[in-house]
């Protein structure tokens, strides 16, 4: 069975006008549920792990001052939202969902978080709407508990994944893939194992056909035995804060083309939801559903 990491808390309110569209949390879910992809019981609510999966991979100084609200008003402003105790509940109960979602995929060759994706967060530091790395913190508690070895991280969000390259970039066990617009942000990019960074505009049949050409030669390099899979939906055209010229069937076709991958090749992998800022919500609650009606069409 399909489990997906959800918990209330993951739609959080922000002021009127924020261009994060939080309510995609609380709309995806329900839409997963009206159509019939998904049942109540294919949802898990995570909660808060224990301090030391998320200082495994962050700063003790930088984890502490997010709980304790005590982070600089320069650092926290970078992340770009305001700070307060439930929204760092929040951060924490997404990176558990991850982690829980992580041991489901083990089980099921796949698992999902609602959430999650936050790729911009540093050991120390966080920023673009993200505060800790969620799939950073999933790979190494997989590595603690003796339950990978190799990881490959497929970010294919819009955005360079900076802060997952940075915490792996001395680490051969962890193999760091991302495939971005060149001219998105962060305006100064980190090192991946293997960076990809595409011209604006590019389309569903030029980004398909560079995927469909790493992705397979990537699997067979490296043997990964564990999979995450970052799936952003911001490299839709209509994205505001994306550059890419994909369709929404270009972006489903991405999905497909990775988790059949990961299903051939029998590794087991963990989707975080990552980016969408289309104008029309709709937009974003389908793109990311696609991913959902993918994962139990091919698995299940």
């Amino acid at each position: 069975m399909l489990k997906i990491a959800y918990h209330p808390i993951y739609k959080h309110p922000l002021p009127k006008g924020h261009r994060f569209p939080m309510e995609k949390y609380d709309l995806l879910p329900q839409q997963l549920l009206h159509e019939g992809t998904c049942g109540r019981d294919n949802f898990f609510e995570p909660q808060k792990p224990n301090d030391k999966y998320i200082l495994a991979v962050h700063e003790p100084e930088y984890y502490y001052d997010l709980l304790n609200i005590t982070l600089d008003q320069r650092a926290a402003r970078k992340i770009g939202f305001p700070l307060s105790e439930v929204l760092v509940e929040r951060e924490v109960i997404i990176a558990d969902g991850t982690i829980k979602a992580s041991l489901y995929a083990l089980e099921n060759g796949i698992a999902m978080n609602i959430a999650g994706g936050t790729h911009h967060a540093y050991t120390d530091r966080g920023e673009a709407f993200c505060m800790l790395n969620d799939q950073a913190i999933g790979a190494r508690y997989l590595q603690t508990k003796g339950k990978a070895n190799k990881v490959l991280i497929v970010d294919l969000d819009v955005h360079q994944g900076n802060g997952t390259a940075a915490i792996f970039q001395d680490d051969a066990s962890v193999f760091t893939f991302s495939m971005h617009g060149k001219s998105n942000y962060p305006f100064k990019k980190e090192k991946s194992d293997l960076d990809i960074a595409l011209e604006n505009d590019t389309n569903d049949k030029s980004y398909l056909s560079i995927l469909k050409k790493i992705l397979p030669e990537l699997i067979a390099q490296e043997n990964p035995d564990f999979i995450y899979y970052l799936c952003g939906v911001d490299v839709i055209s209509s994205d505001k804060l994306g550059k890419l010229g994909l369709t929404i069937e270009g972006c489903k076709a991405r999905d497909r083309f990775v988790l059949e991958q990961c299903k051939t090749n029998n590794i087991p992998v963990m989707c975080s939801m990552g980016g969408g800022y289309s104008p029309d919500i709709k937009t974003i609650v389908n793109a990311h559903a696609n991913t959902f009606r993918l994962a139990q069409e091919i698995f299940f």
